[in-house]
């Protein structure tokens, strides 16, 4: 997979230079106090013209003051991030919590460092064989690097959404539905670990250069499409039951070797090749049948 971060500038996060919130409440209840004494002055001696003009400077002075204390407030919850910024350019990532204050003409977005739940869509993907498959996932991730969610895509959460689904098409069309043939073989449906970690990893890898971890992946929901569920089915009980006399007959091979090797081995019966070729067919008639065997009891000879 090509590396998305390759040729373009990473934003990295550093902390900010931000304030107590409960301390600059004091300095604001001291602006306040010390405009309303200073509103409550007698003016100095001179023309009625020059008197208001002074009123109102100390007016606007004061409201000036309040002003730019008052609206530097700003919360942040817990797991709770604040990117500031300053005429555009980043300052930094607020991650205390509590009511903390900055400079009013500073930016401040929230961005939540919380654990986010994604149920992706149902999706129409082929597999590793073509086979036209519906797959969903279950997807849990959190913001690692507030400055690349700010800065580095347009909108996280709707970048976040797109490459679920962009990385849960690419996982599926790695690995085939079934694969009755093969026992070790990576499937979608029977290999669920293994097909959640690669997606884990590649939804991490995809997801880097918006700042975002993805803690843990997985496939809610697995089927063939609809159009093909009805032969798909008759196809895996026929490689079941192909499979399963595969098995039957492998073993049934090793119990017939064992039995005639044990006969020979303590001198129980002699048997030439016709008689033990019987023997071998007889075994395997009762070893594999679906049926219960019914014995015939022969009171002649072996050769009757």
């Amino acid at each position: 997979m090509v590396n998305v971060l390759d040729g373009m500038n990473v934003s990295q996060e550093r902390g900010s230079k931000t304030y107590n919130g409960y301390v600059m409440l004091l300095v604001l209840l001291a602006v306040t106090v010390l405009a309303f004494l200073w509103m409550s002055t007698s003016f100095p001696p001179g023309p009625e013209k020059a008197s208001k003009i002074y009123f109102v400077f100390k007016l606007v002075a004061s409201l000036t003051g309040f002003l730019v204390v008052a609206t530097g407030f700003f919360m942040i919850q817990p797991n709770q991030t604040a990117v500031i910024t300053l005429f555009g350019a980043y300052s930094g990532t607020e991650r205390t919590e509590g009511l903390r204050w900055v400079w009013p003409w500073m930016m401040r977005k929230k961005i939540s460092a919380r654990a986010h739940n994604v149920h992706s869509e149902k999706v129409k993907i082929n597999d590793l064989r073509g086979n036209p498959i519906e797959i969903a996932c279950n997807t849990v991730w959190r913001v690692r690097d507030t400055a690349q969610a700010a800065f580095d895509v347009d909108d996280y959460k709707e970048f976040v959404n797109i490459q679920i689904e962009a990385g849960l098409r690419t996982v599926g069309a790695r690995h085939p539905y079934d694969d009755m043939s093969e026992e070790d073989a990576t499937t979608l449906r029977g290999s669920a670990d293994v097909v959640n970690r690669e997606l884990q990893e590649e939804l991490n890898e995809r997801l880097k250069v918006a700042g975002i971890v993805v803690d843990e992946a997985g496939l809610t929901h697995l089927a063939y499409a609809p159009e093909i569920a009805g032969a798909m089915l008759r196809r895996q009980q026929a490689d079941a039951v192909i499979a399963a006399r595969k098995k039957v007959v492998i073993g049934a091979v090793g119990m017939v070797e064992d039995a005639l090797a044990k006969l020979s081995a303590d001198g129980v019966v002699d048997l030439d090749d016709e008689r033990r070729a019987a023997m071998v067919s007889n075994l395997m008639v009762v070893l594999c049948g679906d049926r219960e065997a019914h014995p015939v009891v022969n009171a002649g000879t072996l050769y009757q």
